[in-house]
């Protein structure tokens, strides 16, 4: 497998980085090895191959010629050395927590988290005699005083799903390794490589739901691992082969991998449509307050423009009138998509508290940022004068006496 295009940018590399159609028969397109065994040529090799001591395909669940193109693709767009390719997001996240955590660790996880990430630790790691413990990341001296010889890891995401808490990769990435034994482990789901790549900033691991915007076209659920490695082959060979068993087929990594041709680009675009509508909203008179990190009124905007290429292309607000305004303005929505999930060509809408973080108790929303009233918009790829349309259509069907109470209402903090 040639690596020729190392010193090439991020689009080039997404597109040629490893492959090399002349070792195919001329092939453009990398072919899709659906073998789930491969044969060997001697009994010596196959035991080699078992030791680990020589690099070929034996079987799918552990490798695969057309998911390894695809990890060493996206292990050069994250900067790392090695990645590992799940059938889900979770797939990814379980693996790691599966290979990294024993009982009697300690895990210190950010406050606000992706409502399936939260049900695993509470309801899976947590009832291992691991330690779970919420802290927020962005204050370093409580993340300092939470630390403890136990410690074994710091999860977080940032941009956090839903609401947009950003986190220092850098400064917590200093405290984490001022102790011995601490992994940190960001979910860069949000962002992609192309906006952020956390291993730069002095992460040691990055998780993906690839379903996401690495795909971009909500036809695959897929996940990926990016580390040294060290890492990621334990991360393989435990997390992956022996504990979840969450293997992404030849047919997805080859759509994975046609995704990533174009990443670059539909970013850019996600990102553009974002800012034009964040800036719309948090014009409105029915709107309460709208979280964006493309937005100077965004508490962390110094970070994001520090941290980030781009803001993104996801929106967080919430509209005057509380939950029952923002299901009707979901409801009046008709370019926009009523779903869950994200980074899709389509714009989507979703109610974060009653949907993708449903397994939060009432309390645990508040303790943990994520207001009853949140709407999550997931910006697509469609024509922004479109969508802004559907948007000031919607907001004019949330009803009169919101717009009226919102027009004569002392302006709020933006």
């Amino acid at each position: 497998m040639t690596n020729k295009h190392n010193s090439c940018g991020f689009s080039t590399r997404a597109i040629h980085h490893g492959y090399d159609p002349k070792d195919h028969h001329g092939a453009l397109v990398p072919p899709i090895y659906l073998s789930a065994t491969f044969a060997f040529p001697t009994v010596e090799y196959g035991a080699a191959c078992f030791a680990g001591e020589a690099s070929g395909h034996f079987y799918t669940r552990i490798s695969n010629p057309t998911l390894a193109l695809l990890e060493s693709r996206m292990a050069t767009l994250e900067n790392g050395e090695a990645a590992v390719a799940f059938s889900s997001g979770m797939g990814a996240i379980a693996a790691t927590f599966w290979t990294l955590l024993r009982p009697g660790d300690e895990v210190i996880v950010s406050q606000t988290l992706y409502g399936c990430t939260f049900a695993l630790l509470h309801h899976g790691i947590g009832e291992f005699g691991i330690k779970v413990r919420h802290v927020d990341l962005t204050d370093l001296a409580a993340l300092q005083a939470a630390l403890s010889p136990a410690t074994r890891m710091i999860y977080c995401e940032t941009p956090a799903n839903p609401n947009l808490r950003l986190i220092d990769i850098a400064a917590v990435a200093r405290l984490a390794h001022q102790q011995p034994n601490v992994t940190l482990v960001v979910d860069n789901t949000y962002c992609t490589p192309y906006l952020q790549r956390p291993l730069e900033l002095g992460a040691d691991v990055v998780v993906h739901s690839a379903t996401k915007y690495l795909s971009g076209h909500g036809d695959i659920t897929a996940g990926i691992a990016v580390s040294n490695q060290a890492l990621a082959q334990r991360i393989r060979l435990q997390g992956l082969k022996d504990l979840t068993g969450a293997v992404m087929s030849p047919q997805d990594a080859s759509l994975l991998m046609r995704g990533l041709k174009t990443l670059a680009l539909r970013m850019d675009r996600h990102c553009s449509n974002a800012q034009a509508l964040a800036e719309a909203l948090q014009a409105h008179p029915a709107v309460e307050s709208v979280i964006y990190p493309g937005l100077r009124s965004f508490p962390q905007y110094e970070l994001a423009t520090r941290q980030m290429k781009l803001p993104g292309g996801m929106i967080a607000f919430e509209l005057k009138g509380g939950i029952e305004t923002g299901r009707r303005f979901m409801n009046a929505l008709q370019l926009f998509t009523r779903a869950v999930s994200l980074g899709d060509a389509e714009s989507l809408a979703q109610h974060p508290a009653s949907m993708t973080h449903s397994t939060y108790t009432p309390e645990q929303l508040a303790q943990h940022g994520i207001s009853e009233g949140l709407v999550r918009l997931s910006v697509g790829l469609e024509d922004v004068a479109d969508l802004l349309a559907d948007v000031h259509q919607a907001l004019a069907k949330c009803g009169r006496n919101t717009v009226r109470q919102a027009a004569t209402a002392p302006s709020a903090v933006r």
